[in-house]
């Protein structure tokens, strides 16, 4: 009698795994080209507004200003005006707070992803004086 062979299965990855890997592989560098810009912009304002603030603004419309000139010289930074910072007086300084959103076309006519941000940055002497 011959002896039989077990038959062992094949390892390894076939043409559709490789596909279908190219294809998710190739949709998440899509994502993250079409989201960086909107991440950057986003980095820059927290930045130009940290800075700002540092600065220890004398008022809101100090602020504003500094804010509109930062903005003409940051060219990335298209989502938010000096009108859309929301200022609060908060103990000797100031607390400056933002918030936007940002739609990201994934197919251009229906689907979209919405990117929400928000941030917020206080002048050095700005202490809550607690009760």
């Amino acid at each position: 009698m011959i002896p039989s062979r077990r038959l062992s299965s094949q390892r390894g990855a076939t043409v559709f795994g490789m596909v279908m890997l190219a294809i998710i592989v190739a949709f998440l560098m899509l994502m993250g080209a079409r989201i960086f810009p909107a991440i950057n912009e986003y980095l820059t304002i927290r930045k130009a507004v940290a800075s700002i603030m540092a600065k220890n603004p004398s008022g809101p419309a100090e602020i504003r200003n500094l804010f509109e000139r930062t903005s003409e010289v940051e060219y990335s930074i298209h989502a938010l005006t000096q009108k859309d910072l929301v200022i609060v007086p908060l103990g000797d300084g100031f607390k400056t707070s933002y918030q936007y959103n940002v739609e990201v076309p994934v197919f251009e006519p229906t689907v979209y992803i919405l990117l929400k941000f928000s941030g917020s940055a206080n002048t050095p002497g700005a202490n809550v004086k607690g009760p």
